[in-house]
């Protein structure tokens, strides 16, 4: 580069000096460096041509300022992206467009595991239990206001507990005098036939389906010898001395005329209407 020449600023001669030409004009190093030279975008002092010089998108840098913005990692040799006007590589990029986790707040980078709910994002790890605090995973979850609870947890604090096995009763289930119970549990106090649908009665606190409570628990009738169930024709009980009958069996043992409501006269064990019994 040497030439006979002056510099087009300093006038100093060139004469076996390095120089460059700026314009097409001969400038010398200092002078270049001082009136010519581009300004690094990140320190903002002249870049001379002694040093290497990077551009990108009509800005120059040092190569030494060429670093994220971020985490000052050098990338005059990395793949770099541009945020804002600013420099930046690739992972701080990355976090800066990743979404927050709701729990933690931290970026939730490309490829983590990740759970979305109602519009949030949480890392896999932070998606925890309200109550016992463990990542829910891929396990079924309920929310209560703004809490996420796993099923176990949920089932413990919320749901209502069955009266016969006290484990709570998470769907369907049976309610008998304001008590809950799971279906399976809501048996016969004698053949433990599930009564969930059907018709049962209530006898000294246990329930009965209807075959168990006529052969083992209903009293007979005086008259006809079968059970007083309390269903169907046979609602409404007579009951005198001890003994009971059926509305509709308690007549006169003689005439068979009803005595219900009527003056009847007792004989041993056999109910006689007034004129029978007067006879």
């Amino acid at each position: 580069m040497a030439e006979s020449s002056r510099c087009f600023y300093c006038r100093e001669d060139l004469g076996g000096k390095r120089f460059v030409r700026s314009e097409g004009r001969p400038v010398c190093v200092r002078c270049h460096t001082k009136f010519c030279a581009n300004s690094c975008a990140e320190c903002h002092r002249p870049i001379s041509v002694e040093t290497k010089e990077l551009s990108h998108k009509g800005r120059y840098w040092h190569e030494e300022c060429f670093r994220c913005a971020k985490c000052y990692k050098p990338l005059a040799k990395e793949p770099f992206s541009t945020k804002d006007n600013h420099i930046m590589c690739g992972k701080c990029c990355s976090k800066e467009d990743a979404p927050r986790c709701h729990d933690c707040y931290k970026p939730i980078l490309a490829g983590t595991e990740s759970v979305e709910y109602k519009g949030n994002s949480w890392h896999d790890e932070c998606f925890t239990c309200f109550n016992c605090k463990r990542p829910i995973g891929s396990q079924s979850f309920i929310s209560k206001g703004d809490d996420i609870y796993c099923s176990p947890c949920h089932d413990k604090k919320f749901a209502k507990q069955c009266v016969s096995c006290k484990k709570p009763i998470t769907s369907g289930g049976v309610n008998y005098k304001d008590q809950p119970w799971h279906s399976h549990c809501f048996v016969c106090g004698c053949c433990s036939k599930p009564l969930a649908g059907t018709s049962f009665t209530k006898h000294e606190d246990q329930v009965f389906c209807v075959d168990c409570y006529k052969n083992s628990v209903a009293k007979k009738c005086s008259g006809c010898r079968n059970p007083i169930t309390g269903f169907g024709k046979g609602v409404n009980v007579v009951n005198y001395e001890g003994s009971s009958w059926h509305e509709y069996c308690f007549n006169c043992k003689r005439c068979s005329l009803s005595v219900v409501n009527k003056p009847f006269v007792a004989n041993g064990r056999d109910i006689l209407c007034t004129n029978c019994g007067n006879k």
